[in-house]
């Protein structure tokens, strides 16, 4: 039997019980946490000016709305080239991070730490076509992706499993013991600060790379290599010094803080107790619209 909706209120009502996983959902397609918010905006007014009463699955149905949402802000993006892929010509764009532990969380962050992807995971994501980002965030949801990219079924399972076979093969191995990954994050800070080249160098992964993200203001960096991470650590490190552990998209990370206002967020991929990836945001203008305080 089709659910049954009267009335704007019992509406609103629905929309804002399926909201969280809205909200999650645009997130892991767009990486930005104003345009996901932005996203489930769009779908309410769509939901609003529809008559919903056959819809037998409202959550399917909402989710394909913003699915569509999405995928057109991704190929905006792609057709003005204003996000290059990750490491491109030099170019680092790293995702929103989701920043937990300095104060309470306001609801609209709560679901996507319950739900945290890890940035790491995130700068892959940037680097898949719309349509497969599209497909890889719904993945077992194959009505609602092939009706939003207008593909069969059956060439939507396809469209999936390559994303996620990319994703896979692109995914670096990380320990998952936070309490770990704390330990070694300290470790990387108490180095940096103190200026010990030798104490990074046994902290840091031989390979390990370094993205940073300083928007259109500050030059974007990329380091590759333990001993050149390791200088740029001893270069900037006021960062480390006024560093607060932090958890980062619900992995320990770091904000750093001056006068009251965000400097950096990094976040970190661990592998067998060293630092294999470092991602920092230091983009003047989206760690503002983070809205973090010291």
């Amino acid at each position: 039997m089709s659910e049954e909706f009267s009335g704007t209120d019992l509406l609103a009502g629905r929309f804002e019980a399926e909201r969280p996983q809205l909200r999650s959902v645009a997130y892991r397609m767009l990486g930005s946490v104003a345009e996901a918010e932005d996203a489930v905006q769009e779908a309410w007014l769509k939901l609003s000016r529809s008559d919903v009463s056959e819809v037998r699955n409202l959550g399917a149905w909402l989710t394909t709305v913003v699915g569509r949402v999405c995928l057109d802000q991704l190929r905006s993006r792609a057709s003005r080239r204003e996000d290059p892929l990750p490491e491109q010509e030099g170019q680092v764009r790293l995702p929103d991070p989701v920043v937990s532990g300095l104060t309470a969380l306001d609801p609209v962050h709560e679901i996507l730490v319950a739900d945290s992807v890890g940035i790491a995971l995130m700068v892959i994501l940037e680097t898949l076509s719309p349509a497969e980002r599209v497909a890889f965030v719904l993945h077992d949801m194959f009505d609602a992706i092939a009706e939003v990219l207008g593909r069969t079924s059956a060439s939507t399972r396809q469209l999936a499993s390559r994303a996620r076979r990319r994703v896979r093969d692109a995914t670096p191995a990380a320990d998952s013991d936070n309490a770990r990954k704390r330990e070694v994050v300290e470790a990387f800070m108490a180095a940096s600060r103190g200026g010990d080249f030798d104490a990074l160098l046994a902290v840091l992964d031989p390979e390990v790379v370094a993205r940073s993200d300083g928007g259109t203001l500050v030059p974007s960096l990329l380091r590759r290599g333990a001993a050149d991470v390791a200088s740029q650590a001893i270069t900037f490190a006021r960062f480390a010094a006024a560093g607060r552990l932090v958890l980062v998209n619900g992995s320990p990370g770091v904000v750093s803080f001056a006068e009251g206002r965000p400097l950096s967020v990094m976040s970190f991929t661990i592998c067998d107790g060293r630092i294999t990836a470092m991602d920092i945001l230091t983009d003047p203008t989206r760690l503002a619209a983070l809205g973090l305080t010291a």
